[in-house]
């Protein structure tokens, strides 16, 4: 666990408060309907809970494809001998 300074952690704590004061006048300053439909998201997304994680993939499969202009380069050809014999 890390252990933050005495200062640190009452600097933390004064920022949590001065933010739940920002989020108060924000929150004071917004329409009535737009606020509870907000708040009717968020309760929604909470009781959802998280997503499950992806399906695992097979061994080797890359996760997303390669972006426009940086597809892999094809293998090289063998180099060919010089000489004709």
């Amino acid at each position: 666990m890390t252990k933050h300074s005495r200062h640190e952690r009452v600097k933390r704590a004064e920022q949590s408060e001065r933010m739940r004061q920002v989020e108060a006048a924000y929150g004071d300053r917004v329409p009535q309907a737009t606020a509870e439909a907000f708040a009717l998201a968020v309760q929604r997304a909470r009781e959802r809970g998280p997503e499950p994680p992806p399906a695992d993939m097979a061994p080797g499969t890359q996760p997303r494809p390669p972006r426009p202009g940086h597809e892999p380069r094809p293998p090289k050809e063998p180099a060919r001998s010089k000489r004709r014999w």
